[in-house]
């Protein structure tokens, strides 16, 4: 484990290999799974005030899902989420393109410059995944067989979770976090 600040990141985020690659998954992780994207309690206020903005991104499902159960929900465990278009379904804010690869409408708003909020932290994190403990949050790489093509990209680019992540890293937890997390790696790569 490495230790920064208030967190413990595991040694997978710094020794696993990753690169999305989207054109051999279909974006299977806002597809697949038992619930939706968990979200942060600050990011509810955000997806209510986004809401009306982003609805022209998405398909006529996902607003269905949406004005039926809210655009986030209480799973299981007691986290929230977003909501599903049906049980085991896509995240209600999916798209499809015209390759048919499930893309985020909150991100498709967000690079037309309509809003100002990229997605969910825990969508651009991924596959980090945080859990939030009293004291630290745990930052763990989250291996998912969906991914094996993105498992297989990085390996042949040599690319890092954490380099891979970096602009979502440094959004969570900011740049000279990031610094800090890139020393340790050269330390850790070094034994």
């Amino acid at each position: 484990m490495i230790a920064i600040d208030n967190t413990l990141i595991s040694e997978d985020v710094v020794e696993k290999k990753f690169v999305c690659d989207l054109n051999a998954c279909k974006g299977a992780c806002c597809v697949a799974g038992d619930s939706g994207a968990p979200l942060e309690k600050d990011e509810l206020k955000i997806i209510d005030s986004i809401l009306e903005k982003v609805k022209p991104f998405m398909v006529k499902k996902g607003i269905k899902a949406i004005e039926k159960n809210g655009a986030y929900v209480i799973d299981g465990d007691g986290d929230y989420t977003t909501t599903l278009v049906s049980p085991g379904a896509e995240c209600a804010f999916v798209y499809f393109d015209e390759n048919k690869i499930a893309k985020c409408a909150i991100e498709k708003a967000y690079l037309e410059k309509i809003i100002d909020w990229k997605k969910p932290i825990s969508c651009h994190l991924y596959p980090i995944r945080i859990t939030k403990h009293k004291s630290y949050d745990a930052v763990n790489y989250d291996k998912w067989s969906v991914c094996a093509p993105a498992c297989a990209c990085g390996e042949k680019l040599d690319v890092p979770v954490y380099k891979f992540l970096k602009e979502p890293l440094i959004r969570k937890y900011g740049k000279e976090w990031f610094k800090q997390l890139e020393k340790s790696a050269k330390l850790l790569i070094k034994k």
